[in-house]
């Protein structure tokens, strides 16, 4: 399964991108940052998005844990 390794959204937040400025300049929908908020995976676009806002890989944001 994977998962996140950190809290997205108060990484972006830090950065300067709280949830209501990521919908107002449409860096990505509502349904995504639920998705977010739920510990869901996105999309590979979206997370593209989130490693250039955050200035990091992939493998910083996500993890796979066995069950």
């Amino acid at each position: 399964m994977l998962k996140y390794k950190i809290d997205v959204l108060a990484a972006l937040t830090e950065k300067g991108y709280n949830t209501n400025k990521i919908r107002k300049e449409k860096i990505m929908g509502e349904s995504m940052l639920q998705k977010i908020r739920n510990g869901e995976m996105v999309s590979w676009s979206v997370f593209e998005k989130l490693c250039d806002l955050l200035d990091c890989q992939p493998a910083d944001l996500i993890e796979y844990v066995k069950e």
